[in-house]
This record gives structure tokens, C-alpha cells and sequence, in this order.
């Protein structure tokens, strides 16, 4: 039986379609041996439909590759096992005396590393994750064992710098001790990294075509562009030999500037342009991408507002062209629901940085994505809203002027873009996108 050196806080799409794919195939070539064991970091998630099926599941990743179709098929096996802490929390902090355990991954999503300061060592388990990952770094500790390789894929700026930080916060708030501290701080590697690869999930409009193609039905089918960028601050390629079997990872001093490209750009297209796709009765990405007028708003966001902010280098405008090529790839179906997801917290991170920074510089705000911001207040008034409870219900019942001064949602003052943000969501609501669009593209 392989050696179980991985535990992966997530189970969703993306880490199925993109972590879970390097270390199943640096396992395939004969470079790692190890399995990666499953936390289901919510009260609901996808670990049953993992133990369903053995933990095993189909990956498609298609796309263009250096001028070529690319169409490829892996099956995925490198999952040993799932533990739901919240029915199994003794299993959970067992995990922590395994003594082969080296890696901690994580994708809980932007809002998943908070510090919340309310939770209890003895909670089973604590609430937030970075209160759950302290109750077993502890145990860890107690046990006298080494360390981790921390790579947390949360899309936040100093994804592992923050979440060491909120460790050490609860250390305290736990009086965990000035030992337990230190081993945090010697003994751990907290990584900062940049994922990057668009994940598309279960391919409902292509699954009987698939499943013809595996001979089976698979629940868990996953599917993801070819394209994909890892960057990790630090370098651990002795133990983890990600380059050595020919993957785009890149050990890194400082993960900073190709992270802040990826996520203003290639995110922060994304979230400016869902929403208000979606309220136009788009369902696709690709669909966008054809479509006149939301093509047209996408590379006025892109180019006249995003890529100005961080510099107009030629290699921003370039990672612009390849992202307008990445959303239009044929194979994928990206839903634009499946994107929205938590925007809220999205748009915080991938998109307003740009528009006060926009303003910082040029003296006005960026018309697209400030109507964007309109965009994404008016669908919070409709039902296909998936985001926390607290959110979903403080946004349908809000005004444009209460949520704007929220600063414990945007954590900036907002209250200048009142009167902006207001006159496009009237014209979204009165209306509708056509005439919003209209009002900001050139």
C-alpha cells in the first residue's frame, strides 16, 4: 500500500483537476510515491461521492498546446482515502501521527482563511480552517514529529503567509504555548503559490460521449483546460520533482508579480464579466466570447482599464491575448453559475484592488468595472445566488448605499462610488444589461 504523504483540505473541481493531476503523475513516472488523503473542509461537501467510487475518478484536459489540439484523458487513482472531520474528527487528528504525512494542501476558497476568534481547541471540528489546520498541527507537534510543506491555493494575495499568520493567532488565542509557536515557525514551510488553470468540472452536456469513452459511469468526471501555471515560493523540486516531469511549475523568491497578473487579469476578467453575462441571459464563457457586445465589454475591461493599472508592459498585454484565447477555447463549457460562486468575496479580491487603483491614478473610476459592480449587486437580487447564507441575505435586502459602506465586506471605504454604482444598477434594473453595456463601452 502507497505511503500516504498528502492531506488535501478541498475536494471540489479544481484541486481534483489540477493538484490531485501533478501528483498523479509524478506518481505515474515513477518520481513520488505517495497518496493524498482528503479533508472535506465544510459540514457539506463531495467526500461520500469520493468513497462511492474507491476515490477514483476520469480527467479530460483539452485545449490548444503550442499551435496543437491537445485532447487528453487521465485516470486519476492518487486519492487514498477521504476523512469528513465533522463526523470523523478522531480519524482527522489520528492523520497527524503519520509520520510519511509531508504535504498540506489547500482550495477553501477567498473567504476560507479568515480568523474568526471564536472557536475552541476542543471544538470537533473548529469552524474555520485555519483553526481546523491548528488543532492538527498541534496533535502534530504534541506527537514530536517533523513539519509540513504548506501550499495553500486560496486565490489571496500571501495565501501562506496569512494563514501562518492566523496559526499563530489561534496558538495564542489557545495559550498553545511559545514552543508550539516556534515549531510553527522553524520546523513548517508556509509556501505563498499562484494557481492557474481554468477548471470546468462535470461536463453535463458531454457526459454520455465521455462515459461511451471510459465504459462506465463516473460521477466525478472532471475537466479542465490543458493550459496550467503552479508558481511556489520556496523550492522543495528534491521533493517534490513537479519540473522533472515536464510541468509549468515555477519555484520562486517571490510569487508576487506573476500572481497579481493572474488575478487581475484572467480573475478579475472572469468576475467583471459573469454576472452581468449572466443578467444579459448568457450561460458560457464561450458563449460570451462570441457574443458582440460582451466581448467587446471583456477587452474594454482587459485592456483599457485592467492592464493600464499594473503597468501596460508588453508581457501584461500579451497574458491579456492569452487569456481572451484561454476563454474561447472549444472544449470548454465554463457555466457562468459555476463561476459565481461566492463573487462577493471574489470581486473584493480579483476586482476592486483595480478599480481603486484605477481611480488612484487616472482621477476617475473605471466605467466597465464599476459597472460591473452594479452587475454584480443587481444578480445578488435574483435566486441564483450560491454564496454563504449571512452574504446572500445582507445583499438581497441591501441597498446600493449599504453595501457599498460595508467595509467589513469590501474592507475599503466605498462611499465615493455611490452615485456611480447606483446610476448603472438603475439602468440595469430599468433597463437592462443591453443599456448598461451600451453606457460604458466605447
Amino acid at each position: 500500500m502507497a505511503k500516504e504523504t498528502v492531506m488535501q483540505f478541498g475536494e471540489g473541481g479544481f484541486l481534483r483537476g489540477f493538484v490531485d493531476y501533478f501528483f498523479q503523475k509524478i506518481n505515474d513516472k515513477g518520481l513520488y510515491d505517495g497518496k493524498i488523503v482528503v479533508i472535506q473542509p465544510l459540514p457539506t461537501g463531495m467526500c461520500k461521492m469520493l468513497d462511492d467510487q474507491d476515490c477514483k475518478y476520469n480527467l479530460f484536459l483539452r485545449g490548444i498546446d503550442k499551435g496543437e489540439v491537445v485532447n487528453e484523458h487521465t485516470y486519476i487513482d492518487v486519492i487514498s482515502r477521504t476523512i469528513d472531520p465533522y463526523v470523523a474528527f478522531d480519524a482527522y487528528l489520528e492523520l497527524a501521527a503519520n509520520p510519511d504525512l509531508r504535504v498540506i494542501i489547500s482550495n477553501t476558497t477567498e473567504a476560507g482563511i479568515e480568523y474568526l476568534g471564536t472557536e475552541s481547541l476542543e471544538d470537533k471540528p473548529a469552524k474555520s480552517y485555519p483553526a481546523k489546520l491548528t488543532q492538527f498541527l498541534h496533535k502534530r507537534f504534541t506527537l514530536g514529529l517533523k513539519g509540513f510543506i504548506l501550499l495553500p491555493c486560496e486565490l489571496i494575495d500571501h495565501n501562506a503567509d496569512t494563514l501562518k499568520e492566523y496559526i499563530l493567532k489561534y496558538a495564542e488565542l489557545w495559550n498553545l504555548g511559545d514552543d508550539f509557536k516556534n515549531w510553527i515557525e522553524t520546523e513548517n514551510s508556509f509556501c505563498n503559490t499562484l494557481v492557474d488553470r481554468i477548471v470546468t468540472g462535470y461536463p453535463h452536456d458531454e457526459v454520455e460521449e465521455l462515459t461511451k469513452q471510459i465504459g462506465y459511469t463516473d460521477k466525478l468526471i472532471d475537466t479542465a483546460e490543458i493550459f496550467h501555471l503552479w508558481v511556489i515560493e520556496g523550492n522543495h523540486e528534491d521533493e517534490l520533482p513537479f519540473r522533472k516531469a515536464g510541468y509549468n511549475i515555477v519555484w520562486t523568491d517571490d510569487a508576487t508579480p506573476y500572481k497579481k497578473r493572474k488575478v487581475r487579469i484572467l480573475n478579475g476578467g472572469h468576475t467583471s464579466m459573469v454576472l452581468g453575462a449572466y443578467l444579459y441571459g448568457l450561460e458560457t464563457v464561450g458563449e460570451c466570447l462570441k457574443d458582440e457586445t460582451v466581448n467587446a465589454f471583456l477587452k474594454t475591461c482587459i485592456f483599457d482599464e485592467i492592464v493600464p493599472t499594473l503597468g501596460n508592459t508588453p508581457e501584461d498585454i500579451q497574458f491579456g491575448k492569452d487569456v481572451l484565447e484561454r476563454f474561447s477555447n472549444p472544449f470548454i463549457k465554463h457555466m457562468l453559475l459555476s463561476i459565481a460562486l461566492n463573487s462577493v468575496s471574489k470581486f473584493q479580491v480579483r476586482v476592486l484592488p483595480t478599480i481603486l487603483e484605477y481611480k488612484a491614478q487616472k482621477g476617475e473610476y473605471p466605467k466597465a468595472l464599476t459597472m460591473s459592480l452594479a452587475s454584480l449587486i443587481a444578480f445578488y437580487k435574483t435566486d441564483a445566488v450560491n454564496d454563504s447564507a449571512d452574504i446572500v441575505e445582507f445583499m438581497k435586502n441591501s441597498s446600493v448605499e449599504e453595501i457599498l459602506t460595508n467595509k467589513d465586506i469590501w474592507q475599503a471605504d466605498l462611499t465615493d462610488m455611490i452615485s456611480i454604482v447606483t446610476e448603472y444598477y438603475n439602468i440595469i434594473q430599468e433597463s437592462g444589461m443591453k443599456e448598461a453595456y451600451a453606457a460604458v463601452i466605447k
